[in-house]
């Protein structure tokens, strides 16, 4: 199993909600976020090593950030990263990733992550992983990691499933970040989970939701057929991904597929999307302070801090507040107004230039 078992890490995105950290020249998953001493990258690509050899793990990025994967995971061959010219959303993504595979591999069985994930239990991970791949291997499903919602958050999406007193469990519905009142709603019914964005499935069965629901993708990737795994690979994606719409592997195909299957998790996941989420599951001081620098308090309770180590900080009488600098770029806003993280950075785009994004 080990040796058909492929890994599709997607690593492209720019992590707009974790800025000024994560910024468009170096974002967040190539950051040691968590203080660990090496990368989000680095770390989910050491979390599969017990599912699939180095040489079945494939790297989906933009073109700009070829050289930090390079740099970071130092065994990649050159066509391990899959450079994509502009980003078109998950669905080209893992599309583009597929076609590779399915030419190595005609009963290649795939996991597809995402690389800024955290994962506190490794042990449960693998277990959960390789369960879902022996099921995946069997029968023609597509299959979604599901996480007992521990409060009613915004941020994440949602699965309804059926209760059939089976392990896998047959997807009813999707729903995008829903607001407030609909996650509350959500959490009380008890037949919801959070999508955890990673998915198990065979490359026949992917290809096949592939043609059925995303023909117009597959149309324009078929005419690669011919030059995947080449040295004409390159120039064939540069020209492809501009005639790519713009959308997600939930929307394009999740949300329609009848095939589609939730394996209930527990493994201390994360998508470490937002600095919230880093207060989540970091280390609280007496104080209920997250911190990460040199730093010194004074009556200030339920911070995070996250600062460069060479740099002290001195904070009185500041509660429930983000406080985060990196380069040159300092932020301090109230925990919760961390949705305004993203107007922050377009108005620092619009306002002082390319230099602080």
């Amino acid at each position: 199993m080990m040796q058909s078992t492929y890994v599709i890490i997607m690593a492209g995105g720019i992590g707009t909600r974790f800025w000024p950290f994560s910024r468009v020249s170096n974002p967040k998953q190539f950051h040691d976020v968590l203080g660990v001493g090496e990368s989000m990258l680095q770390t989910t690509v050491k979390r599969f090593e017990e599912i699939c050899p180095p040489e079945n793990i494939f790297i989906v990025t933009n073109a700009d950030y070829r050289g930090l994967v390079k740099q970071q995971i130092s065994f990649l061959r050159d066509d391990q990263i899959l450079c994509e010219p502009i980003g078109r959303n998950t669905a080209p993504a893992i599309a583009y990733a597929t076609y590779k595979i399915k030419q190595l591999n005609y009963k290649a069985n795939i996991v597809v992550a995402p690389a800024d994930h955290v994962i506190l239990n490794q042990v449960a991970f693998v277990n959960t992983i390789k369960y879902a791949l022996d099921e995946a291997a069997k029968s023609d499903i597509l299959i979604t990691l599901g996480i007992t919602p521990s409060r009613p958050d915004t941020n994440y999406g949602y699965i309804q499933y059926l209760e059939d007193g089976n392990e896998l469990k047959k997807v009813k519905t999707f729903t995008e970040k829903p607001n407030l009142e609909i996650a509350k709603v959500f959490l009380e019914s008890g037949d919801f989970v959070w999508n955890a964005g990673i998915f198990i499935w065979n490359v026949q069965s992917i290809m096949r939701a592939f043609h059925e629901f995303l023909p117009e993708i597959t149309e324009i990737f078929d005419e690669g057929i011919p030059v995947f795994n080449t040295p004409e690979e390159n120039a064939f994606i540069n020209r492809a991904y501009s005639h790519c719409r713009n959308i997600s592997i939930d929307y394009g195909i999740m949300e329609k597929a009848s095939n589609v299957y939730m394996l209930p998790s527990n493994f201390g996941w994360s998508d470490l999307g937002t600095w919230n989420s880093l207060y989540a599951i970091g280390d609280k001081d007496s104080q209920g302070n997250v911190i990460d620098g040199e730093v010194m308090l004074y009556d200030t309770t339920n911070c995070i801090v996250k600062t460069p180590q060479e740099r002290l900080v001195v904070v009185d009488g500041l509660h429930d507040f983000i406080i985060a600098e990196y380069d040159n770029v300092l932020m301090i806003c109230p925990k919760k107004d961390e949705q305004r993280v993203k107007d922050f950075l377009a108005d620092a785009k619009n306002k002082k230039g390319q230099n602080f994004i």
